[in-house]
């Protein structure tokens, strides 16, 4: 009975191994490609997941009414099986492995934060299928050496070091040196904000300047009063925050609230947690990074220029006042593997691989290269301010209004 028992379980597992084999030109059925997605739609992510998979969608309806993918002479639509990862990175590491094993997708989108992307990348490298992602931001991510992790987004150091750098231009105008400069920091315990603050703490460094609060919140940010107590105490002239959606929301609020009057805000996630909209007098002057903008000065030939991609989409989601980066990235994701399939003019995921590695090109988005780690090294951060409830691009402290003109 163990002879038989090991026979079956032997039979079981080639079969297995086979249909692996198999599926490395999967997951194609008849004249439809099948990109596979776990996405936060339930938890603290929520928000910002709804946000990437309508940019996923947005992509694949339009590349599709453009005519689709078209490999080795023949067209193909896309289209996207989602699984909800509950903003839980261990659920997403199921979820990645029922895609492959169970629905047989051998093409990725990635999740919503490097929380899940760290979780679904050792998973996604083990069966080497390629996963172009445009949410986890963390450096960390490409350091691991993964050779089928691709991101089209900038790294997390960089969100909100730019703040670093125009409060030191603004000490100097005042007639201080940059050394002078208070910063306070608060961030959420989770591996993207952990990013940004190891960003801020270098740039800050190299100026001399003395931060004078660094506080680690709980991974779901709901209560930032105490690190708010300590700035009116200490009166910063920068107060840094990241926090995701729920955070950039609390912290805005709270900021109101208690009506914190520093110079100079600067906290990721604001029009994904649309602060402007919700809390207008507190968001007053608020320095926000973001991936992307309408007024960028790139295009390219599926959705055009950045302010036609922000017409359309808003044409399809008029809810959207100002559309989230997390949004625009996701629609560059879709375009990438649109331009891999072609390039690669195969399904099999080696060559597809290789192709996206390859990928220089210019999308409405920015311009995206992949360095040997898989990420963008061809994007930098963008700076925006908060002013009269709508955003202006900020590119050097002449831009910049300082300090921030807030009336409680």
């Amino acid at each position: 009975m163990k002879s038989l028992k090991f026979f079956s379980v032997s039979i079981s597992f080639l079969l297995g191994m086979l249909m692996l084999a198999l599926n490395v030109q999967a997951k194609v059925e008849g004249n439809t490609i099948i990109l596979g997605s776990a996405i936060s739609l339930t938890g603290k992510y929520a928000t910002n997941g709804l946000h990437a998979q309508r940019g996923y969608d947005f992509a694949v309806e339009r590349i599709n009414s453009m005519g689709g993918v078209k490999v080795d002479g023949k067209s193909y639509k896309l289209s996207v099986k989602y699984y909800d990862d509950e903003s839980t990175p261990a659920r997403g590491a199921q979820l990645a492995e029922r895609l492959i094993k169970q629905d047989e997708i051998t093409f990725m989108l990635g999740p919503y934060s490097s929380g899940l992307t760290k979780a679904i990348a050792p998973v996604t490298e083990k069966y080497g299928i390629p996963m172009v992602e445009a949410e986890g931001a963390s450096r960390s991510l490409f350091t691991q050496g993964y050779r089928y992790l691709f991101a089209v987004l900038s790294t997390s150091e960089q969100y909100l070091s730019p703040a670093i750098r125009l409060a030191a231009d603004m000490a100097k105008k005042n007639g201080k040196k940059a050394s002078s400069v208070k910063v306070a920091m608060a961030f959420e315990n989770d591996p993207f904000s952990l990013d940004v603050r190891e960003g801020v703490v270098d740039e800050a460094k190299k100026f001399g300047m003395k931060i004078v609060i660094d506080d680690k919140l709980p991974a779901d940010l709901s209560d930032m009063s105490s690190t708010l107590t300590k700035v009116k105490a200490l009166r910063p002239d920068l107060l840094v925050v990241s926090g995701h959606s729920k955070g950039a929301a609390t912290a805005t609020r709270q900021i109101g609230e208690m009506r914190i009057n520093v110079p100079l805000v600067s906290i990721t996630h604001c029009e994904a947690a649309k602060v402007h909209e919700k809390f207008p007098k507190a968001s007053t002057g608020f320095l926000c990074p973001t991936q992307w903008s309408p007024n960028v000065p790139y295009r390219d030939s599926y959705f055009g220029n950045s302010l036609k991609f922000d017409k359309d989409f808003k044409a399809v989601h008029p809810s959207y006042s100002a559309i989230p980066y997390q949004t625009a990235q996701a629609t560059a994701a879709v375009l990438v593997w649109k331009l891999a399939f072609e390039a690669a003019n195969s399904f099999d995921t080696d060559k597809l691989r290789d192709a996206i590695s390859a990928t220089q090109t210019e999308t409405f988005y920015g311009k995206i290269k992949f360095s040997s780690a898989g990420n963008n090294i061809a994007k930098p951060m963008l700076m925006r301010q908060i002013k009269g409830r709508k955003y202006s691009a900020v590119v050097t402290s002449n831009d910049l209004d300082w300090p921030r003109k807030v009336s409680y």
